[in-house]
């Protein structure tokens, strides 16, 4: 019986028993640990009980015995040690595993997170400014190497959690926080806002995409590229509707005018796998839908409705699916 609920456990892309990076490897042994532990101490006390309660069916002295006495004080006094012993292994295995939440390097990739409602803004930093480039809501890794994530949160508390790479680290308004990831073999892991942030927080989820070196260094610098003058003649009434309305006052489009910083990068929007935070795939279809009307796609999200005819939509939908 316990092996139909025990095999939901496994092979789920956002699971913390499913781990591919040293951090989450590390805190998925102390689960188990815990779990182990805590599963023989009730299994100790219930034999414990069944004993006592066995023994004393027939009892009718209200006074033990001095020797029964002793046994039963040393019995309590050694159960209350193994307490105390029990929770500081358990509290010194927490913290090691919470320092190795945050081991980064000086060489390692920089990623700057912000947590906003409900989207998750990228920047891929470092010592060369021209090296720099911004995305959202999916991270791109390169296999086997740490990862230092700086979070940001820029309007209500958020929680950053990949369970298969990692553990959970708050996005604090005002207070930055750190943390570190490592992505053992290559995949696509599911992240997640975990950390209550208003009423689409069930839909700010991110994706992290671990490849080997060679693979995300042509990621890189494909997106650090300004963004294509389309040749398709749909597309580039698309990028003509997408400057002239208020599109380009909240989003930017690196290579042409639009420089808002209010909405995500748009720059490489139509090469990455979701949008609107996970909510759906990238394609044409799913763009011209959240353009049309983003306020019942995801109710309370910061998206104006911007009045468009078919027209402009399907030319603005055109060109945004072809920013790969």
């Amino acid at each position: 019986m316990l092996a139909v609920p025990l095999a939901g456990c496994g092979g789920n892309w956002q699971s913390a028993l499913d781990v591919h990076g040293s951090a989450a490897i590390s805190l998925k042994h102390l689960i188990i640990l815990i779990v182990t532990v805590c599963s023989v101490v009730w299994m100790l006390v219930m034999v414990a009980l069944i004993a006592a309660l066995w023994r004393n069916r027939e009892a009718h002295s209200t006074s033990p015995e001095p020797a029964r006495e002793r046994r039963m004080t040393m019995a309590v006094t050694g159960a209350v040690v193994a307490t105390i012993l029990i929770i500081s292994t358990f509290t010194v295995l927490s913290f090691i595993a919470t320092r190795a939440l945050n081991v980064a390097g000086q060489d390692d990739l920089t990623i700057r997170v912000r947590g906003l409602q409900w989207w998750w803004g990228l920047e891929y930093v470092g010592p060369d400014p021209s090296r720099r480039f911004e995305t959202a809501n999916e991270i791109h890794v390169p296999v086997g190497r740490n990862v230092r994530l700086q979070l940001e949160g820029l309007d209500v508390i958020h929680s950053f959690w990949v369970p298969s790479l990692a553990g959970k680290q708050d996005l604090v308004p005002g207070r930055p926080n750190e943390l570190t990831i490592r992505a053992e073999r290559a995949g696509v892991y599911r992240g997640q806002c975990a950390e209550f942030c208003g009423m689409q927080h069930a839909h700010m989820a991110l994706l992290v995409i671990a490849e080997p070196q060679e693979d995300f260094d042509r990621w890189a610098a494909a997106q650090r590229e300004a963004a294509t003058t389309p040749a398709d003649e749909e597309a580039a009434a698309g990028l003509q509707t997408f400057l002239t309305k208020p599109c380009a006052a909240c989003h930017t489009v690196r290579g042409t005018a639009a420089a808002g910083t209010t909405g995500p990068d748009l720059t490489h929007v139509g090469s990455r796998r979701t949008i609107a935070s996970g909510l759906f795939e990238t394609t044409r279809g799913s763009l011209a839908a959240w353009i049309a009307d983003p306020q019942t796609i995801k109710p309370g999200n910061n998206m104006p409705l911007v009045p468009l005819t078919p027209d402009e939509l399907r030319a603005v939908s055109a060109y945004l699916a072809s920013l790969k």
